[in-house]
């Protein structure tokens, strides 16, 4: 089987559709992965890079983001680590108001039974349940 790493490009051309010739050629790669003539694998960072780039450049609300994501995990043919975790973290963000990144890593944090957390972004990591957030200088 041949198997490819999809590039967050990849998908923005899609999901954006504002380069029609590599939307459609998206689309047929798409295709090509539903009907087992070969298989995508993406992670983490390109789903990062994705959320941000949907949000900074497209301003694309929350929402939208969220279900453009979730889509993307369930698309037959493409693989995406940790896509239970990325669907959660892609949810925290759009209904908690939070950086994906900062969900994400609440997520993996729980996985690992780590509640506390040292940043000086408190604000987000405090919407997040169950973490604790604590600036540098109060953590003991």
């Amino acid at each position: 089987m041949n198997e490819y790493f999809a590039d967050t490009n990849v998908f923005l051309r899609y999901l954006a559709a504002d380069v029609t010739d590599q939307a459609a050629a998206v689309e047929r790669l798409l295709q090509r992965a539903q009907a087992g003539d070969l298989t995508l694998t993406a992670n983490v960072i390109v789903v990062a890079e994705i959320v941000w780039t949907l949000e900074s450049y497209y301003e694309l609300p929350r929402s939208e983001i969220r279900d453009k994501v979730l889509a993307i995990l369930n698309t037959p043919g493409l693989s995406v680590e940790q896509p239970d975790l990325v669907a959660q973290a892609v949810t925290d963000y759009a209904e908690l108001n939070v950086d994906f990144v900062d969900a994400f890593n609440a997520l993996w944090m729980a996985e690992r039974g780590l509640a506390r957390v040292v940043t000086f972004d408190t604000k987000h990591f405090s919407r997040l349940p169950g973490i604790s957030a604590l600036t540098p200088d109060k953590a003991r």
